[in-house]
């Protein structure tokens, strides 16, 4: 530990400067990258919140509510069996 305080305290005024802009600017990275993903992976629908609900929720909802939250479900039903047979297609060549 003394010999990398000592090499630190070596170094001319302003260096850390850098330090946090190579950590800011991956921490930007990061975050495109996130964000890209996930664009990706339809993490941004809005419809995401009806699939809490489930049939024996029906009592509970408006008639229009529940009909949106079935057709959002069969929605990522689909979604998720295209997503499936890619990943098939991808592990088989």
């Amino acid at each position: 530990m003394g010999a990398i305080s000592q090499y630190l305290n070596s170094l001319g005024d302003g260096w850390s400067i850098y330090l946090w802009l190579v950590a800011g600017a991956g921490i930007i990275a990061a975050c495109a990258y996130m964000m890209v993903w996930a664009a990706k992976n339809e993490q941004f629908d809005e419809d995401i919140k009806y699939l809490v609900f489930s049939e024996g929720d029906k009592d509970k909802m408006s008639p229009e509510d529940y009909a949106k939250s079935r057709e959002v479900l069969a929605e990522q039903e689909k979604s998720r069996e295209r997503r499936l047979k890619m990943q098939e297609i991808e592990r088989h060549g």
